[in-house]
């Protein structure tokens, strides 16, 4: 557990390999269970706009109230779910997204 009482996971970049933060576990989960639901299996994929409005309907209201930060968390958590291999990037402009 965090000092605060929170745990915490610690968050991937697909852009810096080999580093990790710690972040809140519930806000990672969160958002990690809506991205997950609104991205596709297959391309094309959606691009990070239509995945961040995607999300804000599957976000939990005591954690993320009015979508507040739901902007950072979604990107924050994409680049981790890239990182990881559980979503992936097509190379495309602009960038699309679907599961890996």
């Amino acid at each position: 557990m965090a000092p605060n009482g929170s745990a915490r996971v610690e968050l991937e970049n697909i852009n810096h390999p080999g580093q990790a933060r710690p972040a809140d576990a519930a806000m990672y989960r969160a958002m990690k269970l809506a991205i997950l639901k609104v991205l596709p299996s297959k391309s094309p994929g959606l691009t990070v706009a239509q995945m961040q409005e995607g999300v804000r309907g599957h976000l939990p209201e005591d954690l993320y109230p009015g979508g507040a930060k739901a902007g950072w968390w979604t990107k924050a958590v994409q680049l981790d779910l890239e990182a990881k291999g559980i979503i992936a990037r097509e190379r495309v402009s602009p960038l699309r997204l679907h599961k890996a």
